[in-house]
Protein backbone atom coordinates (compact mmCIF):
# COMPACT_ATOMS: atom_id res chain seq x y z
CA UNK A 1 0.00 0.00 0.00
CA UNK A 2 0.72 3.75 -0.50
CA UNK A 3 0.71 5.57 2.83
CA UNK A 4 0.02 9.09 3.57
CA UNK A 5 0.64 10.13 7.12
CA UNK A 6 -0.49 13.22 8.51
CA UNK A 7 0.79 15.13 11.69
CA UNK A 8 0.67 18.60 12.54
CA UNK A 9 3.85 17.97 14.70
CA UNK A 10 6.01 15.33 14.44
CA UNK A 11 9.31 15.74 16.63
CA UNK A 12 9.95 12.69 18.61
CA UNK A 13 10.91 14.37 21.94
CA UNK A 14 8.05 16.29 21.44
CA UNK A 15 5.59 13.86 22.49
CA UNK A 16 3.89 10.73 21.96
CA UNK A 17 2.82 11.41 18.53
CA UNK A 18 6.42 11.43 17.44
CA UNK A 19 7.14 8.08 18.61
CA UNK A 20 4.32 6.74 17.32
CA UNK A 21 4.83 7.86 14.12
CA UNK A 22 8.49 6.83 13.85
CA UNK A 23 8.32 3.55 14.81
CA UNK A 24 4.73 2.39 13.08
CA UNK A 25 5.98 4.63 9.93
CA UNK A 26 9.43 2.42 10.10
CA UNK A 27 7.78 -0.52 10.59
CA UNK A 28 5.25 -0.35 7.80
CA UNK A 29 8.14 0.14 5.58
CA UNK A 30 9.68 -2.95 6.43
CA UNK A 31 6.62 -5.23 5.65
CA UNK A 32 6.53 -3.76 2.13
CA UNK A 33 4.49 -0.44 2.28
CA UNK A 34 5.43 2.91 0.57
CA UNK A 35 5.06 5.53 3.54
CA UNK A 36 5.01 9.10 2.93
CA UNK A 37 4.89 11.41 6.05
CA UNK A 38 3.20 14.62 5.95
CA UNK A 39 4.45 17.17 8.64
CA UNK A 40 4.34 20.72 9.85
CA UNK A 41 7.08 21.64 12.52
CA UNK A 42 8.59 20.66 14.62
CA UNK A 43 9.24 18.01 12.17
CA UNK A 44 9.94 14.18 12.83
CA UNK A 45 12.86 11.92 13.23
CA UNK A 46 12.05 8.61 10.22
CA UNK A 47 14.11 5.87 9.56
CA UNK A 48 15.76 5.12 6.37
CA UNK A 49 13.10 4.56 3.90
CA UNK A 50 10.67 6.47 4.98
CA UNK A 51 10.00 10.10 3.00
CA UNK A 52 9.18 13.28 4.25
CA UNK A 53 7.19 15.79 2.84
CA UNK A 54 7.39 18.98 4.85
CA UNK A 55 3.92 21.25 5.17
CA UNK A 56 5.06 24.22 7.08
CA UNK A 57 3.47 26.49 9.78
CA UNK A 58 4.38 29.90 10.30
CA UNK A 59 6.24 27.66 13.69
CA UNK A 60 5.10 29.92 15.91
CA UNK A 61 5.77 28.09 19.15
CA UNK A 62 9.15 27.18 18.04
CA UNK A 63 12.07 27.63 20.94
CA UNK A 64 13.67 29.99 21.88
CA UNK A 65 11.16 32.41 21.01
CA UNK A 66 7.33 30.76 21.28
CA UNK A 67 4.40 33.41 20.28
CA UNK A 68 6.53 34.75 18.20
CA UNK A 69 5.34 37.80 15.78
CA UNK A 70 6.38 36.65 12.25
CA UNK A 71 7.55 39.21 9.78
CA UNK A 72 4.97 40.65 6.84
CA UNK A 73 6.91 38.66 4.57
CA UNK A 74 6.32 35.52 6.29
CA UNK A 75 2.76 35.06 5.57
CA UNK A 76 2.00 32.96 1.83
CA UNK A 77 -1.41 32.99 2.18
CA UNK A 78 -5.07 32.91 4.30
CA UNK A 79 -4.03 29.95 6.03
CA UNK A 80 -1.21 31.97 7.77
CA UNK A 81 -3.50 34.80 8.34
CA UNK A 82 -5.75 32.53 9.58
CA UNK A 83 -2.85 30.62 12.11
CA UNK A 84 -1.73 34.03 13.41
CA UNK A 85 -4.98 35.28 14.01
CA UNK A 86 -6.02 32.27 16.22
CA UNK A 87 -3.08 32.77 18.19
CA UNK A 88 -3.43 36.27 19.19
CA UNK A 89 -6.80 35.76 20.66
CA UNK A 90 -4.79 33.08 22.47
CA UNK A 91 -6.15 29.82 20.58
CA UNK A 92 -4.26 26.93 19.25
CA UNK A 93 -4.41 26.57 16.09
CA UNK A 94 -2.36 24.36 14.29
CA UNK A 95 -4.40 21.29 14.30
CA UNK A 96 -6.96 23.80 12.26
CA UNK A 97 -4.31 25.17 9.77
CA UNK A 98 -2.78 21.66 9.53
CA UNK A 99 -5.34 19.99 8.06
CA UNK A 100 -6.21 22.92 5.84
CA UNK A 101 -2.59 23.04 4.27
CA UNK A 102 -2.29 19.04 3.78
CA UNK A 103 -5.79 19.02 2.47
CA UNK A 104 -4.63 20.88 -0.84
CA UNK A 105 -1.23 19.40 -0.72
CA UNK A 106 -2.80 15.79 -1.18
CA UNK A 107 -5.22 17.31 -3.61
CA UNK A 108 -2.43 18.28 -5.98
CA UNK A 109 -1.34 14.72 -5.74
CA UNK A 110 -4.60 12.94 -6.29
CA UNK A 111 -3.46 8.80 -7.30
CA UNK A 112 -0.30 9.24 -5.52
CA UNK A 113 -1.75 7.24 -2.33
CA UNK A 114 -4.00 4.39 -1.33
CA UNK A 115 -4.98 5.77 2.14
CA UNK A 116 -4.47 9.18 4.46
CA UNK A 117 -3.60 8.16 8.31
CA UNK A 118 -4.77 11.01 10.24
CA UNK A 119 -2.55 10.91 13.20
CA UNK A 120 -4.82 13.11 15.73
CA UNK A 121 -4.85 15.81 13.69
CA UNK A 122 -8.33 16.01 13.34
CA UNK A 123 -9.01 19.29 12.14
CA UNK A 124 -12.07 20.20 9.65
CA UNK A 125 -9.67 20.03 6.28
CA UNK A 126 -9.35 15.96 6.89
CA UNK A 127 -12.91 15.69 6.45
CA UNK A 128 -12.26 17.00 3.05
CA UNK A 129 -9.25 14.57 1.64
CA UNK A 130 -11.94 11.92 0.41
CA UNK A 131 -13.72 13.83 -1.69
CA UNK A 132 -10.34 16.27 -2.90
CA UNK A 133 -7.89 14.08 -3.42
CA UNK A 134 -9.88 10.84 -3.50
CA UNK A 135 -8.08 9.18 -0.39
CA UNK A 136 -10.36 7.13 2.39
CA UNK A 137 -8.73 8.57 5.59
CA UNK A 138 -8.36 6.47 8.62
CA UNK A 139 -7.91 7.87 11.99
CA UNK A 140 -5.64 7.41 15.44
CA UNK A 141 -6.67 9.50 18.48
CA UNK A 142 -4.14 8.62 21.31
CA UNK A 143 -6.58 10.39 23.65
CA UNK A 144 -8.98 12.84 23.97
CA UNK A 145 -7.13 16.05 25.11
CA UNK A 146 -10.59 16.90 26.85
CA UNK A 147 -8.58 15.23 29.87
CA UNK A 148 -5.66 18.41 29.80
CA UNK A 149 -8.39 21.17 29.65
CA UNK A 150 -10.32 19.13 32.51
CA UNK A 151 -7.40 18.70 34.61
CA UNK A 152 -5.33 22.28 33.82
CA UNK A 153 -9.23 23.97 34.33
CA UNK A 154 -9.02 22.11 37.69
CA UNK A 155 -5.59 23.21 38.78
CA UNK A 156 -5.91 26.82 38.07
CA UNK A 157 -7.20 29.42 40.63
CA UNK A 158 -7.41 32.73 38.56
CA UNK A 159 -10.20 33.75 36.58
CA UNK A 160 -8.40 35.25 33.37
CA UNK A 161 -6.13 32.09 33.55
CA UNK A 162 -9.35 29.86 33.26
CA UNK A 163 -11.18 32.52 30.45
CA UNK A 164 -7.45 31.51 28.44
CA UNK A 165 -7.02 28.14 28.79
CA UNK A 166 -10.64 27.44 27.46
CA UNK A 167 -9.75 29.94 24.43
CA UNK A 168 -6.63 27.92 24.11
CA UNK A 169 -8.54 24.50 23.67
CA UNK A 170 -11.28 25.84 21.82
CA UNK A 171 -9.68 23.57 19.02
CA UNK A 172 -11.28 20.64 20.83
CA UNK A 173 -14.89 21.22 19.53
CA UNK A 174 -13.79 20.56 16.05
CA UNK A 175 -12.08 17.94 16.95
CA UNK A 176 -15.07 16.11 18.21
CA UNK A 177 -17.40 17.22 15.17
CA UNK A 178 -14.30 15.57 13.34
CA UNK A 179 -13.82 12.57 15.15
CA UNK A 180 -17.58 11.57 15.02
CA UNK A 181 -17.58 11.46 11.49
CA UNK A 182 -14.64 9.69 10.97
CA UNK A 183 -14.57 6.54 8.74
CA UNK A 184 -12.41 4.32 11.46
CA UNK A 185 -10.87 5.50 14.84
CA UNK A 186 -7.72 3.64 15.99
CA UNK A 187 -6.48 4.13 19.54
CA UNK A 188 -4.45 2.71 21.60
CA UNK A 189 -6.06 1.50 25.11
CA UNK A 190 -9.69 0.33 26.19
CA UNK A 191 -9.28 3.68 28.48
CA UNK A 192 -9.03 6.11 25.73
CA UNK A 193 -11.95 3.83 23.31
CA UNK A 194 -14.60 4.64 26.41
CA UNK A 195 -13.54 8.19 27.08
CA UNK A 196 -13.09 9.17 23.22
CA UNK A 197 -16.80 7.80 23.34
CA UNK A 198 -17.84 9.45 26.01
CA UNK A 199 -16.23 13.20 25.70
CA UNK A 200 -16.34 13.16 21.46
CA UNK A 201 -19.56 10.81 21.39
CA UNK A 202 -17.76 8.52 18.91
CA UNK A 203 -19.51 5.26 18.50
CA UNK A 204 -17.53 2.80 20.18
CA UNK A 205 -18.34 0.61 16.72
CA UNK A 206 -16.17 2.88 14.71
CA UNK A 207 -13.19 2.34 16.87
CA UNK A 208 -10.26 -0.61 17.31
CA UNK A 209 -7.74 -0.94 19.98
CA UNK A 210 -4.83 -1.14 18.91
CA UNK A 211 -1.55 -1.29 21.78
CA UNK A 212 1.18 0.61 21.36
CA UNK A 213 4.73 -0.75 20.73
CA UNK A 214 7.94 -0.50 22.59
CA UNK A 215 11.53 -0.25 20.47
CA UNK A 216 14.22 -2.58 20.51
CA UNK A 217 16.57 -0.35 21.71
CA UNK A 218 14.75 -0.20 25.12
CA UNK A 219 16.95 -3.15 26.95
CA UNK A 220 17.84 -3.81 30.54
CA UNK A 221 21.11 -2.32 32.00
CA UNK A 222 24.79 -4.17 32.09
CA UNK A 223 25.95 -1.48 34.95
CA UNK A 224 24.85 -1.47 38.25
CA UNK A 225 21.56 1.17 38.80
CA UNK A 226 22.73 4.00 41.11
CA UNK A 227 21.75 3.55 44.70
CA UNK A 228 18.98 6.06 45.53
CA UNK A 229 17.81 7.18 42.01
CA UNK A 230 14.39 7.81 41.33
CA UNK A 231 13.56 8.90 37.28
CA UNK A 232 10.04 9.87 35.98
CA UNK A 233 9.31 11.15 32.08
CA UNK A 234 6.76 13.93 31.68
CA UNK A 235 6.18 17.33 31.14
CA UNK A 236 7.06 18.96 34.06
CA UNK A 237 4.60 22.12 33.43
CA UNK A 238 2.11 20.13 32.62
CA UNK A 239 -1.15 19.41 35.74
CA UNK A 240 -1.89 16.16 34.20
CA UNK A 241 1.54 14.40 34.22
CA UNK A 242 1.03 14.38 38.18
CA UNK A 243 4.83 15.68 38.62
CA UNK A 244 3.69 17.95 41.93
CA UNK A 245 2.60 14.98 43.52
CA UNK A 246 5.93 13.36 43.07
CA UNK A 247 8.12 16.17 43.87
CA UNK A 248 5.65 16.56 47.36
CA UNK A 249 6.28 12.77 47.67
CA UNK A 250 10.09 13.06 47.07
CA UNK A 251 10.70 16.17 49.32
CA UNK A 252 9.41 14.09 52.68
CA UNK A 253 11.51 10.92 51.37
CA UNK A 254 14.54 13.27 51.07
CA UNK A 255 14.56 13.91 54.86
CA UNK A 256 15.06 10.72 55.77
CA UNK A 257 17.78 9.05 52.54
CA UNK A 258 20.06 9.97 50.50
CA UNK A 259 17.90 10.29 46.92
CA UNK A 260 17.87 11.99 43.89
CA UNK A 261 15.33 12.28 40.98
CA UNK A 262 15.83 12.83 37.27
CA UNK A 263 12.88 14.34 35.37
CA UNK A 264 13.09 13.87 31.80
CA UNK A 265 11.89 16.85 30.49
CA UNK A 266 12.60 20.44 29.93
CA UNK A 267 10.67 22.99 32.61
CA UNK A 268 9.37 26.46 31.65
CA UNK A 269 12.22 28.86 33.00
CA UNK A 270 10.24 29.97 36.35
CA UNK A 271 7.72 27.76 35.74
CA UNK A 272 4.93 25.86 38.36
CA UNK A 273 8.01 22.72 38.47
CA UNK A 274 11.11 25.70 39.44
CA UNK A 275 9.10 26.95 41.87
CA UNK A 276 7.70 24.43 43.60
CA UNK A 277 11.09 22.56 43.67
CA UNK A 278 12.44 26.32 45.17
CA UNK A 279 9.58 25.99 47.79
CA UNK A 280 10.32 22.70 48.93
CA UNK A 281 14.18 23.11 49.20
CA UNK A 282 14.75 20.01 47.16
CA UNK A 283 16.63 21.59 44.01
CA UNK A 284 20.30 20.25 45.24
CA UNK A 285 19.05 16.29 44.77
CA UNK A 286 16.77 17.17 41.42
CA UNK A 287 17.93 17.56 38.19
CA UNK A 288 16.90 17.65 34.90
CA UNK A 289 17.38 15.86 31.35
CA UNK A 290 16.43 16.51 28.11
CA UNK A 291 17.56 16.25 24.35
CA UNK A 292 19.04 12.55 24.79
CA UNK A 293 19.13 10.33 22.21
CA UNK A 294 17.66 7.00 22.50
CA UNK A 295 20.72 5.17 23.51
CA UNK A 296 21.17 7.69 26.27
CA UNK A 297 17.62 7.63 27.58
CA UNK A 298 17.71 3.66 27.93
CA UNK A 299 20.82 4.26 29.70
CA UNK A 300 19.58 6.59 31.99
CA UNK A 301 16.10 4.31 32.67
CA UNK A 302 18.42 1.20 33.32
CA UNK A 303 19.91 3.17 35.82
CA UNK A 304 17.55 3.98 37.89
CA UNK A 305 16.79 1.86 40.74
CA UNK A 306 12.81 2.86 40.77
CA UNK A 307 10.71 4.93 38.30
CA UNK A 308 7.59 6.83 38.53
CA UNK A 309 4.73 7.33 36.33
CA UNK A 310 2.43 10.11 38.18
CA UNK A 311 -0.13 10.93 35.83
CA UNK A 312 -3.07 12.25 36.62
CA UNK A 313 -4.59 10.43 33.23
CA UNK A 314 -2.84 8.76 29.83
CA UNK A 315 -4.24 7.45 26.91
CA UNK A 316 -1.25 4.68 27.11
CA UNK A 317 1.84 6.35 28.21
CA UNK A 318 4.51 4.48 26.38
CA UNK A 319 7.53 5.87 28.68
CA UNK A 320 5.88 3.39 31.30
CA UNK A 321 6.22 0.27 28.46
CA UNK A 322 9.29 1.75 27.73
CA UNK A 323 10.87 1.68 31.08
CA UNK A 324 9.32 -1.93 31.90
CA UNK A 325 11.51 -2.93 29.19
CA UNK A 326 14.69 -1.51 30.45
CA UNK A 327 13.89 -4.32 33.76
CA UNK A 328 13.11 -0.53 36.02
CA UNK A 329 10.82 -1.11 38.83
CA UNK A 330 7.83 1.53 38.37
CA UNK A 331 5.16 3.06 41.30
CA UNK A 332 2.43 4.28 38.77
CA UNK A 333 -0.89 6.02 38.68
CA UNK A 334 -4.56 3.70 38.57
CA UNK A 335 -5.60 6.56 35.79
CA UNK A 336 -6.28 5.98 32.20
CA UNK A 337 -4.74 3.17 30.40
CA UNK A 338 -1.79 2.62 32.74
CA UNK A 339 -3.31 -0.59 34.70
CA UNK A 340 -3.71 -1.85 31.18
CA UNK A 341 0.21 -1.25 30.26
CA UNK A 342 1.28 -2.76 33.74
CA UNK A 343 -1.29 -5.47 34.60
CA UNK A 344 -3.15 -4.85 38.19
CA UNK A 345 -1.63 -7.96 39.37
CA UNK A 346 0.86 -5.79 41.36
CA UNK A 347 4.06 -7.97 39.44
CA UNK A 348 5.98 -5.17 37.54
CA UNK A 349 3.95 -2.06 39.40
CA UNK A 350 2.82 -0.55 42.10
CA UNK A 351 -0.02 1.22 41.88
CA UNK A 352 -1.19 3.97 43.61
CA UNK A 353 -3.61 6.55 43.62
CA UNK A 354 -4.35 9.47 41.39
CA UNK A 355 -2.42 12.86 43.31
CA UNK A 356 -2.36 10.78 46.61
CA UNK A 357 1.30 12.19 48.35
CA UNK A 358 1.36 9.59 51.39
CA UNK A 359 0.19 6.85 49.28
CA UNK A 360 3.02 7.47 46.49
CA UNK A 361 5.53 8.14 49.42
CA UNK A 362 4.64 4.93 51.11
CA UNK A 363 5.55 3.00 47.61
CA UNK A 364 8.80 5.03 47.04
CA UNK A 365 9.63 3.91 50.72
CA UNK A 366 8.68 0.30 50.15
CA UNK A 367 10.33 -0.62 46.54
CA UNK A 368 13.38 0.73 47.90
CA UNK A 369 13.92 -0.52 50.68
CA UNK A 370 13.31 -4.10 48.96
CA UNK A 371 16.25 -4.83 46.16
CA UNK A 372 14.67 -8.53 46.04
CA UNK A 373 11.10 -7.50 44.71
CA UNK A 374 12.61 -4.44 42.93
CA UNK A 375 14.41 -7.58 40.46
CA UNK A 376 11.22 -9.12 40.66
CA UNK A 377 9.24 -6.21 39.57
CA UNK A 378 11.62 -5.63 36.65
CA UNK A 379 12.00 -9.21 35.39
CA UNK A 380 8.20 -9.01 35.23
CA UNK A 381 7.75 -6.15 33.65
CA UNK A 382 10.71 -6.71 30.63
CA UNK A 383 9.03 -10.35 30.06
CA UNK A 384 5.21 -8.30 29.63
CA UNK A 385 6.62 -6.25 27.45
CA UNK A 386 8.27 -9.06 25.57
CA UNK A 387 4.90 -10.70 24.82
CA UNK A 388 2.98 -8.00 24.38
CA UNK A 389 4.41 -4.71 23.00
CA UNK A 390 5.89 -5.18 19.17
CA UNK A 391 5.87 -2.33 16.99
CA UNK A 392 5.64 -4.97 13.95
CA UNK A 393 2.99 -6.63 15.53
CA UNK A 394 1.50 -2.99 15.63
CA UNK A 395 2.28 -2.23 12.16
CA UNK A 396 0.86 -5.85 11.00
CA UNK A 397 -2.66 -4.81 12.83
CA UNK A 398 -2.68 -1.07 11.13
CA UNK A 399 -1.94 -2.38 7.83
CA UNK A 400 -5.01 -4.94 8.48
CA UNK A 401 -7.30 -1.74 9.18
CA UNK A 402 -6.02 -0.12 6.09
CA UNK A 403 -7.10 -3.11 3.85
CA UNK A 404 -10.71 -2.56 5.44
CA UNK A 405 -10.75 1.23 5.34
CA UNK A 406 -9.84 1.09 1.73
CA UNK A 407 -12.03 -1.46 1.18
CA UNK A 408 -15.37 -0.32 2.77
CA UNK A 409 -14.15 2.91 0.81
CA UNK A 410 -14.00 1.77 -2.64
CA UNK A 411 -17.55 -0.26 -2.13
CA UNK A 412 -18.74 3.26 -1.55
CA UNK A 413 -17.28 4.19 -4.77
CA UNK A 414 -18.74 1.77 -7.01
Amino acid sequence: MRIAMLSYRSKTHVGGQGVYLRHLSRELTRLGHTVEVFSGQPYPELDEGVALTKVPSLDLYREPDPFRVPKLREFRDRIDVQEFAIMCTAGFPEPRTFARRVAKVLAERKGDFDIAHDNQVLGHGMLDLEQVAGLPLITTIHHPITFDRRIDLAQTRSPWRKLTLRRWYGFLRMQAYVAKRARWILTPSEASKRDIARDFGVDPAKMQVILLGVDDNFVPPTKPRVPGRIMAMASADAPMKGIATLLEAFAKLRTERDVELVLVTRPAPGGRTEKLIERLGIGDAVRFAHGLTDDELVELMGSAEVACVPSLYEGFSLPTAEMMACATPLIVSRAGAIPEVVGDDGECADLVTPGDVGELLHALERTLDDPERRARMGAAGRRRVEEQFSWRAVAVKVAAAYEKVIADYEQEQS
